[in-house]
C-alpha cells in the first residue's frame, strides 16, 4: 500500500500534534511554535484526525478542516496531513505505532496540551503513547496544575524532565516526557463553533 505521507530523513526531529481542529485556530499555532523553540524540533505535523473516540458528536468534514488549517497556517516547519485517514487509524497509540513503522529512523515527538495530559488515562493504550516516544506538553489555560497532578503524570513521574532541560527531549528515548510554560491563547475550537464561526 502506498501513502501520500509527508517525507522525512534519518534522524529528522518532527513534532506529531493531533486533534479534530474543528475548526484550527490561533492557539493550535501558538502551541506548535512554542512546540518547536521549546522542544528542538525541526517541524511539526499537525494530524487532523477523521473522528474523535471520545466524542459523541462527530467535527466538521474532514476536506473542511484540513482546508482551513492550510489558509490558517503560513510557517515552514508547520505541516497539514491527514495521516490517521491514510492510515485507517482512529486511536492515537495505533496512529503513532504506524508511523514509528513508517518512518522507523525519524525521531517522533508527541505533542499535546496540558488539557490532554490531564484526561490522557482514558484513551486507548495511553501507556503505551508514553513507551513509544517522547511527550511535550504545553501549557494550556487553568490546566498546569491539574495535568502535572495527573494519573499519567504521576506514572510517569521518574521519566520527567525539567522545564530547563526541555531541548532535550526530542533526542531523549522513550519513556521521557516534559511539562513547558508558554504565553497562552484563549482561543478553543469548541468556542469559535458556539459563537457560530464555524457554520
Amino acid at each position: 500500500m502506498r501513502f501520500n505521507l509527508p517525507k522525512s530523513s534519518a534522524g529528522r526531529r518532527v513534532g506529531l500534534l493531533g486533534g479534530s481542529f474543528d475548526p484550527a485556530h490561533d492557539g493550535h499555532l501558538r502551541i506548535s511554535e512554542q512546540a518547536l523553540k521549546h522542544f528542538d524540533l525541526d517541524e511539526i505535523w499537525w494530524l487532523v484526525s477523521p473522528a474523535n473516540p471520545l466524542k459523541l458528536r462527530g467535527p466538521a468534514p474532514l476536506d473542511k478542516r484540513l482546508a482551513h488549517a492550510k489558509r490558517l497556517v503560513d510557517h515552514p516547519g508547520i505541516v497539514i496531513t491527514d495521516v490517521e485517514t491514510q492510515l485507517d487509524t482512529r486511536f492515537t497509540c495505533d496512529s503513532l505505532r504506524g508511523l514509528r513503522a513508517i518512518y522507523p529512523s525519524t525521531r517522533f515527538t508527541w505533542l499535546m496540551g496540558a488539557d490532554n495530559l490531564a484526561q490522557i488515562h482514558h484513551w486507548r493504550d495511553w501507556q503505551d503513547i508514553f513507551q513509544l516516544m517522547p511527550v511535550g506538553v504545553l501549557a494550556r489555560p487553568g490546566q498546569g496544575l491539574a495535568a502535572q497532578c495527573a494519573p499519567a503524570a504521576r506514572r510517569f513521574a521518574s521519566a520527567r524532565l525539567s522545564a530547563r532541560a526541555s531541548r532535550l527531549l526530542s533526542h531523549c528515548a522513550a519513556p521521557a516526557w516534559c511539562f513547558v510554560d508558554m504565553p497562552q491563547s484563549p482561543a478553543s475550537s469548541s468556542a469559535i463553533r458556539n459563537r457560530g464561526g464555524w457554520g
